[in-house]
């Protein structure tokens, strides 16, 4: 047997006979919340779990029975998987029209493809658990990091896996993980802003949200801080800046162009990644998705995403009409 086929594995009498199938498929919500993590896509994520249960499911009933974790078996695997996806990653993301940004994810209370009519979830966003290792920021970060570091620390830090488990994920030794998840730590403290209060988020992003409606350049400009970054992700399949664009007024000037050539351009306060974020929808669909940093209670970035093939957590369901609500309230 392979690596792969024997982990978990426990040469005694008590060994069950067949994994329970339903214990099998009780894993995907744990192997979604992982390998959305490590690969900051959904889609991605989709791809990896699939291929997990495609090489549970090619197993021999004999390699099956051996297996003493199944749980612990999928993980492993899923791990792998993520590490070789995230190499292949990086060069088709160099390929990629303008900048990259992760993919959203909406709140679990948001409408996600459509009622489940008392079954399962029906969208693999609804298996994601919403904390603060998916924050945009945190994903942003997790992306300048390299496969190995990035694997070990999500492993350790997040999902608490011990050090030797890591190992046989990553194929480093115990103590070279143990250095791999201390470097993404110290990129991940360098990086991170002075935590902001939820309540105070949502205030701040209403007040954006209001100021642009008005088309108010002045009053954008002033909540956002003068070296502010805004950051869109078109995918070469939507309108967008190629580039970041820097600084506050800059950022005030470009958003209201862009709402001037989108006449009915609806803004909605959304939960985005855990965080108060905003929902552009023109024509009844969803055509951005908008997350922020803030620090001193400015917007230090933005990050909109706009490609269509990033937002069908968003677009699975959309109503006609939808009454605006505002779930931060302050």
């Amino acid at each position: 047997m392979t690596d792969e086929q024997t982990r978990g594995a426990a040469p005694t009498a008590d060994t069950p006979s067949v994994p329970d199938p339903g214990v099998v498929v009780g894993e995907r919500r744990q192997l979604i919340n992982l390998a959305y993590r490590l690969l900051g896509s959904l889609a991605e994520a989709e791809d990896a779990v699939q291929e997990t249960y495609a090489r549970w499911y090619a197993l021999s009933r004999e390699q099956q029975e051996a297996i003493a974790s199944p749980g612990a078996w999928l993980s492993t695997v899923a791990g792998r998987v993520c590490l070789d996806q995230l190499g292949s990653a990086r060069a088709r993301r160099e390929r990629y029209v303008g900048e990259w940004l992760p993919e959203p994810l909406p709140d679990r209370g948001e409408w996600i493809g459509g009622p489940t009519n008392g079954g399962g979830p029906a969208d693999p966003a609804d298996w994601v658990t919403l904390d603060e290792s998916v924050t945009m920021a945190f994903l942003i970060v997790l992306e300048a990091m390299t496969p190995a570091e990035r694997v070990a620390f999500i492993l350790h830090d997040v999902f608490r896996y011990p050090f030797p488990e890591v190992a046989g994920i990553v194929g480093r030794t115990p103590a070279a993980c143990r250095q791999l998840a201390s470097s993404a730590r110290r990129r991940i403290r360098a990086a991170r802003a002075p935590a902001t209060p939820t309540g105070a988020q949502a205030g701040l992003v209403r007040d954006f949200k209001r100021a642009w409606e008005a088309r108010d350049i002045a009053a954008l400009a002033g909540l956002l801080a003068p070296d502010a970054t805004m950051t869109a992700d078109g995918g070469g399949l939507a309108g967008a800046a190629l580039r970041p664009v820097v600084g506050g007024e800059r950022i005030a000037r470009y958003l209201v162009h862009f709402a001037d050539l989108a006449p009915g351009l609806t803004l909605l306060e959304r939960t985005v990644n855990g965080r108060p974020g905003l929902v552009a929808r023109l024509g009844g669909r969803t055509a951005t998705v908008a997350a922020f940093d803030l620090a001193d209670g400015r917007i230090t970035r933005v990050w909109a995403v706009r490609n269509p093939e990033k937002l069908r957590p968003w677009t699975a369901y959309e109503p006609e009409r939808e009454p605006e609500r505002e779930p931060h309230g302050r």
